[in-house]
This record gives C-alpha cells, sequence and structure tokens, in this order.
C-alpha cells in the first residue's frame, strides 16, 4: 500500500509554508494541519487531492466520527472532530486557488467538512476553566521537600507560578536577571523569554501572600549568593544527569542551563499534586486561580485592568471572556444574594459595568 504521494507531498510542504510565513501561524497549528491531513491521506488510501470530491469530505467525516480514542477507548471529541475537519476545509480551500488544481476542485466542496450546527455549539462551546484554589497550591507546596537543590527547585517553581501567573514556555526560559527584586516584578523580555506572540511585558507579583512570595526570594538568593550564579544563568535550571554508583543515570543536581521546553515544568507539577494526594492541576490552571482572586479583591476598573496587563493581557475582555468565568457554586452564592433586597449600591461594581461596557462597543464599532 502506497504510504505517500509525491504530488500531495510537495503541495502540503508549499501550504505549510505558507502557514508560517503568510499566515504567521505557530508550529503547534502547523502540525495539527498536518496531522489533519495525514489522517485524511490514510483514509483516502493516499490519493491524489487533484481527485478531491465533496464525498470524500463526506465519507472522511463518517469515517472520522467512528473512530476512538487511543487513551480513552471512546469516540473522539466532538472538539477534536471539529479541530481536524476545519484544517481540511482551510486546506482545500486554498489548495482551489492554486495552479494546476484550480480546474480540478471546487471552492464548494470544501463546505461538506462541516459538522452540524448542533455538533459545532457542542464543540465550540466555553467550558468552565479549572484551576485549583488558593488553599490546595498553598497545601501542595507546604507538603514538598525542601532539602537538596532540586527539592528547592521544585517547590520554587510552584510558587513562582503562582506568584507570578507566568506561562510554563515563559518560565523554562527566563534567566535570573529578568527578576528585580526591589521592585517585585518579572520583565518578560521576548528577545530572551519564550512568551506567548513574542510580547514583551512586566509582571509584578501577585498578592498571594508573604510566604509565597518569600520561598521565591530565597531561592533566587540561594542561587546568586549560595551557588554564585550570575544574572545571565537560569532562574530554574535543568536537572544535571550523571552516571551514579551504580553505573546507571540519574539525577545529579542542577545543570547550569535552562530546559529546553516546558515538559519538565509539567512533571514537577504532576508530581506535587498526586504526592499531596490532590487531582493534578496544570501550570496554566494557576491562571484561572490569578483569574478568580482578581474577581474578588479587584474593587475599580483601574485595579481589573492593572490585573489584566500583569497577566498579559492587552485587553481586559480577553481576561473576562477567555479566564473570566465564575464557577459553578460562586455563580449559586451571586444569585442568591440578590434574592436579598440590597439597601446600597456598589459604585465600584458599576464603574467596572461601564469600563466592559465601553471596551465592547469599542471593539465592535
Amino acid at each position: 500500500m502506497t504510504k505517500y504521494n509525491t504530488d500531495n507531498e510537495r503541495i502540503k510542504r508549499k501550504y505549510f509554508a505558507y502557514l508560517k510565513e503568510a499566515m504567521r501561524n505557530s508550529e503547534m497549528t502547523i502540525d495539527a494541519a498536518a496531522k489533519a491531513l495525514a489522517r485524511f491521506e490514510n483514509h483516502t488510501k493516499h490519493k491524489t487531492f487533484k481527485a478531491f470530491h465533496y464525498e470524500q469530505a463526506i465519507a472522511f467525516k463518517n469515517h472520522l466520527a467512528a473512530q476512538k480514542a487511543q487513551r480513552s477507548g471512546e469516540k473522539l471529541s466532538k472538539a477534536t472532530l471539529h479541530a481536524t475537519l476545519t484544517q481540511l476545509k482551510r486546506f482545500f480551500q486554498w489548495l482551489v486557488w492554486q495552479p494546476g488544481y484550480k480546474s480540478c476542485l471546487q471552492y464548494s466542496d470544501a463546505e461538506y467538512f462541516n459538522l452540524s450546527d448542533k455538533d459545532t455549539r457542542i464543540a465550540t462551546a466555553q467550558r468552565e476553566q479549572k484551576g485549583p484554589t488558593l488553599e490546595q497550591i498553598k497545601f501542595v507546596i507546604d507538603t514538598m521537600p525542601n532539602e537538596t537543590d532540586i527539592e528547592k527547585r521544585n517547590r520554587a517553581l510552584i510558587a513562582f507560578t503562582l506568584l507570578t501567573g507566568a506561562r510554563d514556555g515563559a518560565i523554562a526560559s527566563m534567566k535570573l536577571k529578568h527578576i528585580d527584586l526591589i521592585e517585585k516584578c518579572v520583565n518578560q523580555d521576548a528577545r530572551e523569554v519564550n512568551t506567548k506572540f513574542s510580547k514583551t511585558f512586566a509582571t509584578f507579583f501577585f498578592p498571594v501572600g508573604d510566604e509565597i512570595r518569600s520561598i521565591v526570594e530565597d531561592w533566587i538568593t540561594h542561587l546568586r549568593e549560595v551557588k554564585l550564579w550570575s544574572h545571565a544563568d537560569p532562574l530554574f535550571p535543568a536537572t544535571r544527569v550523571a552516571l551514579g554508583s551504580s553505573m546507571q543515570f540519574a539525577a545529579d543536581g542542577l545543570d547550569r542551563k535552562n530546559w529546553s521546553n516546558a515538559t519538565p515544568i509539567r512533571t514537577i507539577f504532576r508530581n506535587a499534586f498526586i504526592n499531596a494526594g490532590l487531582p493534578y492541576f496544570n501550570p496554566h490552571s494557576f491562571r484561572n486561580t490569578l483569574v478568580r482572586l482578581g474577581q474578588k479583591v479587584c474593587q475599580t476598573p483601574e485595579q481589573y485592568k492593572a490585573w489584566s496587563q500583569n497577566l498579559g493581557h492587552e485587553k481586559v475582555l480577553t481576561t473576562y471572556l477567555n479566564y473570566g468565568q465564575i464557577e459553578c457554586c460562586i455563580q449559586g452564592e451571586i444569585i442568591r444574594e440578590l434574592a436579598n433586597p440590597q439597601q446600597t449600591v456598589q459604585s465600584n461594581v458599576s464603574k467596572l459595568a461601564k469600563a466592559i461596557a465601553h471596551e465592547l462597543r469599542a471593539n465592535s464599532s
């Protein structure tokens, strides 16, 4: 059985270059497109894209809906179906304008990759963002050992994520020079820090408790004064691996270099939560925790705008729409409280509502 089609490979390479250079998509988006196309080609037995017909789209859509996920053994989620089919739709809509394909393909045939309206609503519905409570995070940190350099690093890593809300990819690339303990802030310089969309911004320490800030400060002091590391050294160094006495490779302290990616950070988080007897929460979920905290402590539009910028959001609506959903239990409390007559109207809440409405109008115009 043919495992690839030469013409298909050539045009796919051109499409991936288009996604990267013209559309400025990330490697993750390009990988998603490649996986979707690979699934489609496996189903069509690598027929040339020039022979694409809407019946192929319908057949593949039905085939995909019947597939099961390897890990869970359950049918693929609507979100997975929607993401895969959307990638294929975009590819064939682009392909129809390419030389050698214009006379072979119909632009409207790509529409047959659409899911039903019902399935699309299910796939794209915004669901409650899960995140640990402050008490859970602090409990995890309290249960972590703090003797060896690796243990100190792991404990400070989780405390730092809560203190700053930084993304794990950015944390993996940070150096000591990016931390200003006097101003209590992190300079996320996109020239050196792997920030989302390569944005440069400053993050000041969130008010999550003096004990959390002290853990981070103690770790930085340990690196600078005990380990004698310089500003150019990593904030959270990788683990050095060496050949042990048992002639097996094992952890041997800290290496003087950054992690190459965020995978070790997620492993540290997973182990810390499991060892504490709690369900695993990934590093990104801490941002949901901080948004919920902001909803409680911010009393004016200016305060919430500053809180939003501290998370790296240019617009406060990003914080509200992507992270700002109220948990069901808190939603219930608010609705029950509204049943009681209010003697006074909180002016700060009114101001915040007006500010959000103003920004909504500005974005829609």
